[in-house]
């Protein structure tokens, strides 16, 4: 698992349904300890639901691709 991997799976699954709403994410950082922070733009940024779309949502998805992702985090 590494940064671009990450990256291309939010650009080619995730980043395209957060689009539908106005939405947009933003891959910061991959730390040490498998943890993945993300900047979530747009209307996303300020959804009142933006923390279930964080955890259902994107987190699900990448945790599919990359069991060995600790977490998904806003940062």
């Amino acid at each position: 698992m590494d940064k671009a991997s990450i990256e291309k799976v939010i650009k080619e699954k995730i980043s395209p349904k957060l689009a539908a709403d106005g939405g947009g994410i933003e891959l910061v950082e991959v730390k040490k300890d498998n943890t993945v922070v993300v900047k979530l733009t747009g209307a996303c940024g300020c959804c009142p639901f933006s923390m279930m779309t964080l955890k259902a949502g994107v987190e699900a998805e990448l945790k599919r691709q990359f069991p060995e992702i600790k977490e998904v985090v806003t940062g």
